[in-house]
């Protein structure tokens, strides 16, 4: 296993829709298994497979309660919503109000190849839906309705939150 580089924004894997995988290769194993190893290096509770530059159907989640890989996830069924702050590791520093719903009941493959399903809600159904975003090309920045930037200012112990204009981000994305 190894930690692999985190695609930055605005790099244009992030806004690659992923290759559906059509078998499970000892190839996609390690994958899978480098990138659960670089989420927890990065202190992540996701991470999909184009913000380690690959555009495949892939991630791994793990919100505090076991790893969970997935490979060709499809959201079946959605259920009430909530607004919650979210972040990104191919993001680092911008966070934003994202409104999601609240439970969600996923199907993917596992590791070995076998459908599984899982029935989600709070934080993990959260996570799951912002790295099946990432799989479709779709950073959570598109759908925050408030986008904020930390900055250190001299005399505070931590960072602020500014809020910033969408534009900004666009600008840089452009500007590539």
């Amino acid at each position: 296993m190894a930690v692999r580089p985190i695609r930055l924004y605005p790099d244009a894997v992030l806004r690659r829709r992923g290759r559906t995988v059509e078998r499970v290769t000892k190839r996609l194993a390690r994958l899978a298994h480098d990138m659960a190893e670089t989420m927890y290096q990065a202190n992540g509770i996701g991470l999909a497979a184009p913000q380690v530059g690959e555009a495949v159907r892939l991630m791994v989640v793990d919100v505090g309660e076991g790893l969970t890989t997935f490979i060709n996830p499809t959201v079946l069924e959605r259920a009430g919503t909530d607004v919650d702050v979210e972040g990104c590791l191919s993001i680092p520093g911008i966070t934003g109000y994202v409104e999601r719903p609240a439970q969600v009941t996923v199907e993917a493959l596992d590791l070995e190849g076998r459908p599984f399903r899982v029935q989600a809600e709070g934080l993990y159904a959260r996570a799951i839906q912002h790295e099946i975003d990432h799989l479709n090309g779709v950073l959570f920045v598109d759908r925050a309705s408030r986008i904020f930037r930390e900055e250190r200012r001299e005399g505070e112990e931590e960072p602020v939150a500014v809020e910033i204009d969408r534009n900004e981000l666009l600008r840089l994305e452009v500007a590539r």
